[in-house]
């Protein structure tokens, strides 16, 4: 049994039920205890805060996480990093008063920055030559500049909109941060094998991600420059139809260039397009 802590509620929390229901592990979402066996593979989670999720896993309370960059990085704990998962997205920055000018980081020198993440505030400052006074606060930091408790802050932005409410503007991005997945550094070979067949559910849904499945209809004299527009996984899938003078044609997509693709399959007598979604890839 592979034991997985994650973040008990959030952001984080719902992207992470979203992954691993989609890897086909089952959760009885209506008991909120900290302890839940899945359903179908060998897996038991354990909700946690997100700061507690590096130091149980190095400890080994729980075998594996799925946590944020930045907590990761400010806990400094001996986790293994196993893979950077693309969900969650958000960043690490500096932000001061919207009406301040800001010629650089030296801005910060003898300032008083609030933030709950001094670990890697610190290390910046250190690294830009910059001293100045670090006021841990926990929650609501971005009041701090308002309320005269600091002059600056460092904290989590996702959208900006805290900081604009709270008249603040960014001005330097410290550290992006994303979900990442971690393990203990010493897991039985048990254990390690259950954690290849997660990575293995995984890396299909997130090679899924941002592609999409297309069959069309298109005359045979045509079909060199559709198959170079359609590279598909190795090659397209090429069907004789009963006209023998067009074939029918599967392949794969890229979202991003779904429409340029479709306008020129289309310039190119390709009839009957059907676009369908791709809820797993296994390569």
């Amino acid at each position: 049994m592979l034991r997985i802590a994650v973040q008990s509620k959030g952001r984080l929390y719902d992207e992470t039920m979203m992954l691993l229901e989609e890897a086909g592990i089952r959760l009885n979402k209506g008991k909120r205890i900290l302890l839940l066996a899945a359903k179908g593979f060998p897996v038991e989670v354990l909700f946690l805060r997100d700061d507690d999720i590096p130091e149980s896993v190095a400890n080994g309370v729980a075998d594996v996480g799925i946590v944020g960059e930045n907590e990761y990085v400010e806990k400094g704990e001996k986790a293994r990093l196993v893979k950077r998962l693309g969900f969650s997205r958000c960043r690490l920055s500096l932000a001061i008063p919207k009406e301040e000018e800001y010629n650089g980081v030296q801005w910060f020198e003898g300032k008083t920055i609030a933030t709950s993440y001094p670990g890697i505030l610190s290390r910046y400052l250190q690294e830009q030559g910059v001293k100045a006074d670090i006021h841990v606060i926990s929650g609501s930091v971005e009041i701090a500049p308002g309320i005269g408790l600091a002059d600056a802050i460092f904290d989590i932005v996702s959208s900006g909109s805290t900081l604009v409410s709270n008249q603040l503007k960014e001005v330097e991005v410290v550290l992006p941060s994303e979900a990442l997945l971690i393990a203990h550094p010493a897991l039985s070979a048990e254990k390690q094998a259950i954690l290849d067949e997660l990575l293995f559910r995984f890396a299909a849904i997130q090679e899924a991600e941002g592609k999409k499945y297309v069959l069309l209809n298109a005359p045979k004299d045509c079909l060199p420059e559709i198959i170079e527009l359609l590279p598909g996984m190795k090659s397209p899938t090429v069907t004789p139809l009963a006209n023998g003078d067009w074939v029918s044609i599967q392949s794969v997509i890229a979202e991003s260039h779904f429409w340029e693709i479709i306008g020129k399959l289309k310039a190119l007598g390709a009839e009957g397009i059907l676009v369908l979604p791709i809820e797993k890839m296994i390569l």
